[in-house]
């Protein structure tokens, strides 16, 4: 059984426990992160802590951690579960008071809460080896504060279910307009002649590590053009290549979108080259 923390505590995930009063429980008033490691090496770590302190000032959370405190937590976890190839996830809620009401209790510590979870290996970029993804597409039906990463993720969970019905790995969500937001657990990319195309960051999409990871380490080598920009439904279903990214997929290649073939139906050779560059410079951030 793997070893959790629980506000100030280590012990067997199956023996943490929390009030029913707590926020996190009763509203999903909290903010959680991903954080991947591979052998006890921790992946864009600064940048998840970075968003996670964003997203409890966004929701009005107080916790004055510091950077070298979540570090600590998430070493010791990684050590007490034996490292490997680990997810880290992190969540703050508001905590437990002593009855149900909607307006922020006063007095009430935070709920600390994490655990680990394996994770596949680090992909490389091998076109015979890499995953190939399926997606459907579906307007977002979730709230207008994405950027926010909530622990309220129904909207998310539901999107995601329905691609899962039906077969495929992700749901990719369009606005009313008709534009590319996100995926219901990732960020989305697509490839038209060679560049990289990519929604810009607003309240409709989470500001993804990887994501903004991907794009940096592309415009730095400067060898694969990178735009932000709004993005039309046609122009995914046109793309050469659709991509999706997140801590635990890094760049994830579609093959298949609706159930038609993405491109040629293979992976890209653009994919190749980026996925190269990301799994070179990673460790960077």
């Amino acid at each position: 059984m793997s070893i959790a923390f629980l506000n100030d505590s280590y012990m067997p995930i199956g023996e943490a426990k929390i009030s029913p009063l707590d926020r996190g429980f009763l509203f999903g008033d909290g903010i959680y992160e991903v954080i991947p490691s591979y052998e006890g090496k921790l992946l864009g770590f600064t940048g998840h802590i970075d968003r996670m302190l964003d997203g409890l000032a966004g929701i009005g959370l107080v916790l004055d951690w510091t950077h070298d405190q979540w570090k600590s937590l998430c070493q010791e976890l990684l050590t007490q579960n034996g490292n490997g190839n680990l997810g880290i996830y992190l969540q703050v809620s508001r905590g437990a008071d002593n009855k149900r009401y909607h307006a922020f209790p006063e007095a009430v510590a935070p709920t600390i809460f994490g655990f680990t979870f394996a994770i596949p290996s680090s992909p490389i970029a091998d076109r015979t080896a890499a995953k190939r993804y399926s997606v459907i597409t579906t307007q977002d039906l979730r709230w207008q504060r994405c950027h926010i990463k909530s622990t309220a993720l129904l909207g998310n969970v539901l999107h995601f279910q329905q691609g899962h019905e039906q077969g495929n790995d992700e749901a990719l969500l369009y606005n009313a307009n008709n534009e590319l937001t996100e995926a219901s657990s990732c960020n989305a990319f697509i490839v038209k002649d060679g560049v990289v195309i990519t929604p810009p960051l607003d309240n409709q999409l989470l500001p993804g590590i990887t994501r903004n990871m991907l794009i940096d380490i592309l415009r730095k080598d400067g060898s694969i053009p990178v735009e932000e920009r709004v993005v039309s439904m046609s122009e995914v279903h046109a793309a050469d290549e659709i991509w999706i990214t997140s801590s635990t997929k890094e760049v994830g290649a579609v093959t298949t979108i609706d159930g038609n073939p993405v491109g040629t139906g293979d992976i890209g050779d653009t994919w190749i080259k980026a996925q190269t560059l990301f799994s070179n410079h990673k460790y960077d951030y």
